[in-house]
């Protein structure tokens, strides 16, 4: 998990020019900061049907999981049947252009509570050779429907 918290820092570095956290101290100081962030942080692997991979604090409470459950689900069940079309072309334009800034989007938590999520930044996760791992997801704005 602290190389995937790494590559997940690095990524969203590398795309969108500025830290998602302070990235002082060790990797374990960094990946505990990202965990207890304000603010949303989730990430799928590449799966065909990608699962979710890391969430941290306020993405488990949000989606209304514990990590075993957030790591076992398959990331197209954080929308309803009706948003998944949408949510697919957003992930497929944030993965061709390295990352998006302004997605905003209805999604469901596991017990069905629906939100809308602002100004979400979605990006690509690579490791340092360039092969694509994975998609990140950040936002501090949302708010129940």
């Amino acid at each position: 998990m602290l190389t995937w918290c790494q590559y997940l820092l690095d990524s969203y570095a590398f795309w969108v020019k500025k830290e998602l956290v302070i990235r002082s101290g060790t990797s374990f100081e960094q990946a505990e900061c990202l965990f207890n962030s304000p603010f949303v942080v989730a990430s799928h692997g590449m799966q065909e049907d990608p699962v979710l991979n890391y969430g941290n604090r306020v993405a488990l409470d949000l989606w209304e999981m514990d990590w075993e459950q957030f790591t076992q689900t398959p990331s197209r069940l954080t929308a309803e049947p009706v948003n998944r079309e949408a949510r697919a072309r957003m992930l497929s334009q944030a993965k061709k252009q390295g990352y998006i800034s302004d997605y905003s989007g209805i999604r469901i938590s596991n017990t069905g509570k629906r939100f809308w999520v602002e100004q979400a930044i979605i990006w690509t996760i690579q490791n340092p050779d360039g092969g694509v791992l994975g998609q990140g997801a950040t936002f501090s704005t949302w708010r129940f429907i």
